[in-house]
């Protein structure tokens, strides 16, 4: 009996092995070029960010996509009314007294003083 059971196991497992197979190997990619990445070297100290400094420049290899073009899901959106509008209105101003320092001839004394009012 246990030599039945070994041989349905076994043949369950082989099954599985061969359907994991089969959704691994489905993907197809058609690769047009060799990539290469750059040598980089690396260098830092415990805690702080590394230095990079290429030393040589790397190329993306060529990939082919073909793809057709999607369509947006369709909605239907009722939005708020909104009242947009202008009014007008008067401000205060308050009355600005500015003193300037007097720096010998040019500063005039009390003519430094100025009211400013907008």
């Amino acid at each position: 009996m246990k030599n039945k059971e070994w041989k349905t196991a076994s043949l369950l497992g082989l099954s599985t092995a061969a359907l994991m197979g089969l959704f691994l190997t489905a993907c197809d990619v058609d690769q047009t070029a060799e990539g290469e990445l750059p040598k980089v070297d690396v260098s830092g100290d415990p805690g702080a960010l590394p230095k990079v400094e290429i030393t040589e420049s790397g190329r993306l290899p060529s990939v082919d996509v073909d793809v057709k073009g999607g369509k947006l899901p369709a909605y239907d959106v009722d939005g708020p009314d909104v009242d947009v509008g202008t009014k007008e209105v008067t401000i205060k101003v308050p009355t600005v007294d500015v003193d300037l320092p007097n720096d010998g001839p040019e500063g005039g004394g009390d003519e430094s003083k100025q009211d400013l009012e907008n």
